[in-house]
C-alpha cells in the first residue's frame, strides 16, 4: 500500500498532503468541493508541490494567477423574502452570486454549492452577474398585489463588489429605487458606494436610505489576508464619514468576531468609526455554516497556525462544542460565558461612544405608497375601456 504522506521522514511535521498556503490576493486557499457534488476528490502529495513552495530540485514552484471570470445571469426572481426573526429586515436583494472580495469567513460561500461550483476559491473568482435584475425590480414593486416594505440591499454578497465597477447593475437598481422612492438599506465592504452619492443623499433626506459599513478590524495587513479585495480598513473609515458628511445615516458592522484574530480590535474599531461619524453600531460573531468550517480551518493554518487551535476552541465554546449552532436565538451572538463577556463589552462600548443613542427612526415608505396610488388612479380610465 502507497504511503501518501509527506514522503521526508525527517520532516519536522507529516501531512497527508503539502499543508495550505494562501494565495496573493485571494481569501480562500483551497477550491473545497462543494456538498452537492457527485464526484470526489482526493488531493494526495506527488511530491512536487512541498510546503513553501519549493520543488524536490530546490526551485521555487509558483501558483498561476487567478483570474476572476464573471458570467451574465437572467434572473427569475429578484426579491428574496425570510423569517428569519435574527434579521431586521423580510426582504433582500443581491445583484450578484459570489464576491470578488474573497472574505473567508463568507457566510454566503455554501451558496455556490448550487452552483457546482465550490465556495472556496470558485466563490470569489466566479461571478455571476443578474443583468436583469433593475428591469425585475421595477416590475415586481409595480404589481398591484406588492406588499411595499424597505428593501436590503448586499446582505448576501456585497452589491458594489469591484465588478460593479463597469457593470453598473447595483447603480441601476438603485436608479429604480429612487425614482419609485422605494425606501431601502444597504450594507457594503466597499467605498463605490460613494459614486452612487447622487442618488443615495436625496433618498436619505426624505428618510428613505441608510447605511451600514462592515469594518473588522483596523489592522491593514489581517485585512488584506481576511477580506483580500475589500477595501482597506482606512478607505472604510474615509467612506463613513463621506456618507456621514453627505446626510446618510451610516452604522457600522462589527462582523463577524474572531476570537483572537479580529476580537482584540473590536473597541478600538468602535471608537474610530464613531469618529468618523457612524451614529449606530452591531456585531455578529463568526459564523462557519457548512463549507464555510473547514475552508476557515485551512485559512487558519496558512496565516495563524500557531493560534489555529486556540481560535477553534474559543469558537466551540460559544457554539455548543461544535463549530456551528443554526439555531435563530444562537448563531449570531453564541452563547455561554465567552459570549455573554463579548456582549458586555460590546455595550460597555456603544454606550461610552454614544452609539445606538440617535434613532434615525423607520424608513418612510409613504411617498412610495402615495405614488402608486396616483398611478393607479390615472390608469383607471384606461382600464375601463378594456
Amino acid at each position: 500500500m502507497s504511503d501518501s504522506r509527506h514522503p521526508d521522514p525527517d520532516a519536522a511535521t507529516w501531512y497527508p498532503i503539502a499543508p495550505p498556503t494562501a494565495r496573493k490576493g485571494r481569501g480562500a486557499v483551497t477550491n473545497l468541493q462543494g456538498r452537492y457534488e457527485v464526484d470526489q476528490r482526493v488531493a494526495f502529495d506527488d511530491g512536487w508541490q512541498h510546503p513553501g513552495g519549493e520543488a524536490p530540485d530546490g526551485e521555487q514552484t509558483v501558483e498561476p494567477a487567478l483570474r476572476t471570470e464573471v458570467f451574465e445571469e437572467r434572473a427569475k426572481s429578484i426579491l428574496t423574502r425570510n423569517q428569519s426573526p435574527d434579521i431586521p429586515f423580510n426582504v433582500s436583494l443581491n445583484p450578484y452570486r459570489g464576491c470578488e472580495h474573497g472574505c473567508i469567513y463568507c457566510f454566503a460561500r455554501p451558496t455556490h454549492s448550487y452552483l457546482g461550483l465550490s465556495p472556496g476559491l470558485d466563490f470569489e473568482s466566479r461571478i455571476y452577474a443578474k443583468v436583469n435584475a433593475p428591469e425585475l425590480l421595477a416590475r415586481e414593486i409595480a404589481k398591484p398585489s406588492y406588499e411595499p416594505e424597505p428593501i436590503a440591499l448586499g446582505v448576501n454578497t456585497d452589491a458594489w463588489q469591484p465588478v460593479e465597477r463597469e457593470l453598473r447593475i447595483t447603480r441601476r437598481v438603485v436608479e429604480v429605487l429612487a425614482e419609485r422612492q422605494h425606501p431601502f438599506a444597504a450594507i457594503t465592504k466597499s467605498s463605490l458606494i460613494e459614486r452612487d452619492l447622487d442618488l443615495l443623499a436625496p433618498m436619505a433626506a426624505r428618510k428613505q436610505f441608510m447605511a451600514a459599513i462592515t469594518i473588522t478590524t483596523l489592522d491593514a495587513e489581517l485585512a488584506r489576508s481576511l477580506e483580500p479585495r475589500a477595501a482597506t480598513p482606512a478607505r472604510r473609515l474615509r467612506t463613513i464619514r463621506t456618507l456621514a458628511e453627505a446626510g446618510v445615516p451610516v452604522g457600522v458592522s462589527i462582523a463577524p468576531v474572531i476570537p483572537f484574530v479580529t476580537e482584540p480590535d473590536m473597541e478600538r474599531v468602535l471608537e474610530a468609526c464613531a469618529e468618523a461619524g457612524a451614529t449606530s453600531a452591531s456585531y455578529i460573531v463568526l459564523r462557519l455554516p457548512w463549507e464555510v468550517a473547514p475552508l476557515f480551518q485551512d485559512w487558519l493554518a496558512a496565516h495563524f497556525a500557531q493560534r489555529a487551535e486556540r481560535v477553534m476552541s474559543r469558537v466551540r465554546d460559544m457554539r455548543g462544542g461544535k463549530d456551528y449552532e443554526s439555531a435563530f436565538s444562537q448563531r449570531m451572538k453564541g452563547t455561554g460565558l465567552w459570549a455573554d463577556l463579548l456582549k458586555q463589552r460590546f455595550h460597555n462600548a456603544v454606550r461610552r461612544l454614544g452609539l445606538n443613542e440617535r434613532r434615525h427612526g423607520i424608513l418612510d415608505m409613504s411617498a412610495f405608497v402615495q405614488a402608486r396610488a396616483v398611478k393607479a388612479v390615472s390608469e383607471k380610465p384606461q382600464l375601463d375601456l378594456f
